[in-house]
């Protein structure tokens, strides 16, 4: 659940633990998609609210810069562009950012929900597959 790390890091740490890949997948994927829907509701007014905070309008000024760099690409193709976006698990990317970026372009939450969820769920995939190896993930159907 902690913002730039999310699911990625949480998995490669599961299984330098040993934890059985699906247990690391649904856990990970899970504590990732938990906070999603709260910033996708609250994140403009908490935004709006930490501007007029002393010490806290540099962290706002700062969350608002990285989701306008991130935002040509995800607006471009709409919700198909935040999916892709939250999918690629490469820094800067993720669940987090793509809720950010869904809320303060004022994606609807029934389009952006969903491709964040599907982006996650994908990112998952590929993070158990680096993280355990492609035949790892391939024993669920044996």
């Amino acid at each position: 659940m902690l913002p730039l790390i999310e699911l990625r890091g949480s998995i490669i740490v599961g299984a330098a633990m040993g934890i059985p890949w699906w247990i690391n997948y649904i856990v990970s994927v899970c504590g990732n998609l938990l906070p999603i829907p709260f910033i996708l509701l609250f994140i403009r007014g908490i935004l709006r609210w930490m501007k007029g905070v002393k010490g806290l309008s540099t962290i706002a000024l700062w969350l608002e810069k990285k989701a306008h760099k991130h935002s040509a690409k995800v607006m471009k193709y709409a919700t198909f562009g935040l999916f892709l976006f939250v999918a690629i698990p490469l820094p800067g990317t993720g669940a987090w950012t793509g809720a950010l970026i869904a809320a303060l372009f004022e994606m609807r939450l029934k389009y952006s929900l969903p491709s964040i969820t599907l982006g996650v769920l994908t990112a998952g995939v590929i993070m158990v597959c680096a993280s355990y190896g492609f035949v790892g993930f391939l024993n669920i159907f044996a």
